[in-house]
C-alpha cells in the first residue's frame, strides 16, 4: 500500500521541480572602464555610438544614477541619486564617447547627490551638435560590477 503511494508523489516532485526553473536573473560582472581620479581624463579612442542594453540590478544593490540631458554648452551631467543598495557601493565609473570618437572617463562619488559634468560635443548656434554616448558602472564592495546606463545624448540648442 505505502509503495502505491510513494510512486505518485515522487511522480509528482519530479514534475514540479522540472517546472520550476530557475527564478534570478543572471547578471555576470562587465569589466569597469579604466579610468583616473581626474575628470578630464580625455584619450582618443575608436568607440561606439550604440547603447546595448544594461544590466538588472538584485534588490539589494539597486541605485540609481541618472544621466542628464545635454545642454547648449554640450554639458553632460551624471548624478548619484543613492538607493537602497547605497552603503555597498565601492565605485561609480562613467565613460562618454564623443562623436568624433575621443573618450572622456570620470569617476562619480560615492555618496547621494555626486555629480560629475561630461563635457560632450556641442553644436554652433542654430546647428545641431552630434549625439554622444554615455555609460555608467556601478562597482560594489562584493566585487560585482554592473552597467547601469548606457544613452545617447543629442545637443539642445537654446532655443
Amino acid at each position: 500500500m505505502q509503495f502505491r503511494m510513494t510512486i505518485p508523489v515522487l511522480i509528482l516532485v519530479c514534475v514540479a521541480i522540472s517546472f520550476a526553473g530557475c527564478t534570478g536573473t543572471p547578471v555576470s560582472p562587465v569589466p569597469a572602464p579604466t579610468g583616473s581620479a581626474s575628470p578630464a581624463s580625455t584619450t582618443p579612442a575608436a568607440g561606439s555610438l550604440v547603447p546595448v542594453p544594461t544590466d538588472a540590478l538584485p534588490d539589494y544593490h539597486m541605485v540609481t544614477v541618472d544621466v542628464g540631458e545635454k545642454d547648449y554648452l554640450g554639458i553632460i551631467p551624471v548624478t548619484f541619486q543613492g538607493g537602497m543598495g547605497m552603503n555597498s557601493v565601492k565605485k561609480i565609473d562613467v565613460k562618454l564617447t564623443r562623436s568624433d570618437g575621443t573618450v572622456q572617463t570620470a569617476i562619480v562619488g560615492t555618496k547621494k547627490g555626486d555629480e560629475v559634468e561630461m563635457q560632450g560635443t556641442r553644436g554652433s548656434g542654430s546647428e545641431r551638435g552630434q549625439t554622444d554616448r554615455v555609460e555608467v558602472w556601478v562597482s560594489f564592495n562584493t566585487g560585482q560590477t554592473y552597467k547601469v546606463a548606457d544613452v545617447l545624448r543629442e545637443y539642445r540648442s537654446r532655443g
